[in-house]
């Protein structure tokens, strides 16, 4: 994955337009089919591998007719590229010289990512010769393969080009492949900006009239240091590299601002911006520099409601299932109530003040839809309604409005605002509120309430949403804002989510295995979100409760080992077993920017790195028990300078590089 591109293909190599099969640009199937033959049939694939986010290698052989014994004299290697490069190398082993016929089968069905996603593919399209390759035509849009040498047979009826190779003894000969995509000037479905729409979600694309590029050196660098781990246990070694690796592949340039890049949500479904998840990655990332966060920021501001109205200030976002209980929940709220905290944090860990002083007015703006959500008659009791404005009330939604009024107003004091003051006091009297509305009282010491309904009514199923009230947020001096819970029941949700009807031994389930409701592949009821469970390892650590976030972290590096260090967005919350794997869901992204940015934070959280740049200070608060042993980060940022830090086993902390001038604390 590269986006705008990326590829779809099985172990052998072979694109037969089964399924999502297929290399993809700008949310469009550019080729269904890419069939090779040698020798008269097919390669034998010996193996299939990803070698980095944005390529994968097939090692085959080819048996020719009249060769005796069980060696192949012929090897072919396939490099594949996510911007619709392919190489195919045959190399001979043999004492004569060789003339092997080659011939490759094209083809497409131009379909929309977001229709073949929900197994509605296009009718395959009718090729025409075109240069050193082959042309289709759709309407508004064009697919182009060209091929290096040029092919000495070309069929466009049968989407076929053939070759006739003269390997030499020990030689080799290439065939390499270039698919692109282009727009006819004012073709159907394009957009503002040259954008287009797959499975719902704008995928920004090339300006009307102009054949997308296909060089890799196009894509944009990763906006975070490059930074390392080296553990005790080596799986998390990989699980950072592979994790940094995907979200390289989804990130992405406004195409309004090509400067600002953020990370698109994952592959399928969610190919463009997800305000929410973008946000969420870029608050996770932010220990490996604040660019990734400014440039999502500027991003969701220009997209921010401007006009007077009931939506000022909120970013626009989808409604998303929430599961059995409750109706669907808004991600613009969601990244609405993120954007202040994102700021705030951002600015901790050392984006520059100029920076910070661009976006304040966007984040201001989200405060003020915040105080006029919750003025009655539209939040009943001061609480936010989810969706707006008939609710109901969620209890993560007044987590995040609860960090977005803290660090907001943390944000308003730096600045000079009197309105700061006024925004403590609201937060503080939700607090007062949350503690007794939304605390459910059993025998068994009580549970949060997941929400209460449109008429105050508490719902008081057990779910990983309730991780989010760990989730505080980062003030000044290296210390958390207070939380909506108090020290009792913060104590009790800690016992609640390590418990084994939450703790599936991979991760967090998404609702109680106790619970009316419960499905293990349930994406809101009972399935591991990989983020909630960061969420809730990072806050249980926090909060002291060492042991229950270790079991988390453990459990999702487990899990990690099994996805072969490419965690998908969910997976089954079936109970762990001594012989068992994790399940995959059917349905999840993968590679999804908030499961590779959550298992960043997941490892990060063990150092319990806590900065405060403008006040010129940085802690260092690393989980005493240190589950995964010894370890050693590099290559981090705090100021926008390299940091470095140590965990020896018995979890002492030491940082070992640090920018010029900063105070160290433990």
């Amino acid at each position: 994955m590269a986006l705008p591109a990326l590829v779809v293909s099985p172990g052998s190599g072979q694109l037969t337009g089964h399924g999502l099969e297929g290399f993809y640009r700008d949310g469009r199937r550019v080729l269904s089919h890419c069939e090779l033959r040698a020798a008269g049939g097919e390669p034998l694939t010996v193996q299939g591998r990803m070698i980095g986010t944005d390529r994968a290698r097939f090692i085959g052989t080819v048996r020719r007719t009249g060769e005796r014994g069980p060696d192949p004299e012929i090897h072919m290697e396939r490099l594949r590229y996510a911007d619709g490069t392919e190489r195919i190398t045959f190399r001979s082993s043999a004492a004569r010289p060789v003339r092997l016929p080659v011939e490759i089968r094209l083809g497409t069905d131009l379909a929309e990512l977001g229709a073949v996603a929900v197994g509605l593919p296009g009718t395959e399209l009718r090729a025409a010769v075109h240069g050193s390759g082959l042309r289709w035509s759709g309407p508004g849009v064009h697919a182009v393969v060209t091929a290096t040498p040029t092919p000495e047979d070309a069929l466009a009826s049968a989407g076929l080009l053939r070759w006739e190779l003269s390997l030499p003894p020990g030689g080799s000969r290439t065939i390499e492949l270039h698919a692109g995509l282009e727009h006819a000037p004012g073709g159907p479905g394009a957009g503002p900006h040259g954008s287009r729409r797959a499975g719902g979600v704008r995928i920004p694309g090339p300006r009307r009239g102009t054949p997308a590029p296909h060089k890799r050196g196009d894509r944009p660098p990763p906006p975070w240091a490059a930074a390392r781990l080296k553990c005790d246990d080596h799986r998390a070694d990989a699980l950072m590299a592979g994790s940094l690796g995907d979200l390289h592949g989804l990130t992405m340039r406004d195409p309004i601002a090509p400067t600002d890049v953020y990370v698109a949500g994952g592959f399928p479904w969610r190919c463009g911006l997800a305000p929410a998840e973008a946000l969420w990655a870029a608050r996770m990332l932010l220990p490996l520099g604040t660019r990734l966060a400014a440039g999502t920021l500027r991003a969701l501001a220009r997209s921010q409601h401007a006009a007077p109205g009931a939506d000022f200030g909120r970013i626009p976002g989808a409604l998303r299932d929430a599961g059995p209980y409750a109706p669907p929940s808004c991600t613009g709220i969601e990244a609405t109530l993120l954007f202040p905290t994102v700021l705030a944090e951002a600015r901790r860990w050392g984006l520059p003040e100029r920076e910070t002083e661009r976006l304040m007015p966007a984040a201001e703006r989200c405060l003020r839809w915040l105080r006029f959500v919750t003025e009655p008659p539209r939040g009943r009791g001061g609480y936010v309604p989810d969706p707006a404005p008939d609710g109901p009330y969620r209890c993560e939604t007044q987590a995040h409005a609860h960090r977005a009024a803290l660090l907001g107003a943390d944000l308003l004091q730096a600045y000079g605002s009197s309105d700061a003051a006024a925004l403590r006091e609201w937060a503080a009297d939700l607090r007062s509120r949350f503690r007794t509305d939304f605390w459910h009282e059993d025998r068994m010491g009580g549970r949060p309430a997941a929400l209460l309904t449109a008429d105050g009514r508490p719902v008081p199923y057990l779910s990983s949403t309730t991780a989010h009230l760990l989730d505080t947020g980062l003030l000044g001096g290296g210390t958390f804002a207070p939380g909506l819970l108090d020290a009792a029941q913060t104590d009790q949700l800690a016992r609640l989510l390590g418990g084994p009807a939450m703790d599936s031994g991979w991760g967090l389930r998404g609702l109680g295995a106790k619970e009316s409701g419960y499905n293990p592949f349930g994406h809101r009821s009972g399935a591991v979100r990989v983020h909630e469970t960061a969420i809730a390892a990072a806050g249980l650590a926090a909060a002291g409760h060492e042991r229950a976030a270790g079991a988390l972290i453990k459990g999702v590096l487990d899990a990690a080992d099994s996805f072969g260090h490419r965690l998908p967005e969910m997976y089954a919350g079936e109970q762990r077993t001594a012989d068992g794997a994790p399940v995959p869901h059917p349905a999840a992204c993968r590679p999804a920017a908030v499961a590779a940015a959550g298992a960043v934070q997941i490892l990060i959280t063990l150092a319990g790195l806590r900065p405060d740049v403008p006040a010129g200070t940085v802690s260092l608060r690393p989980v005493s028990t240190a589950p995964l042993g010894a370890m050693e980060l590099t290559d981090l940022r705090v100021a926008e300078q390299p940091f470095a830090l140590r965990i020896s086993r018995l979890g002492m902390g030491m940082v070992e590089e640090a920018a010029e001038g900063l105070q160290l604390g433990t």
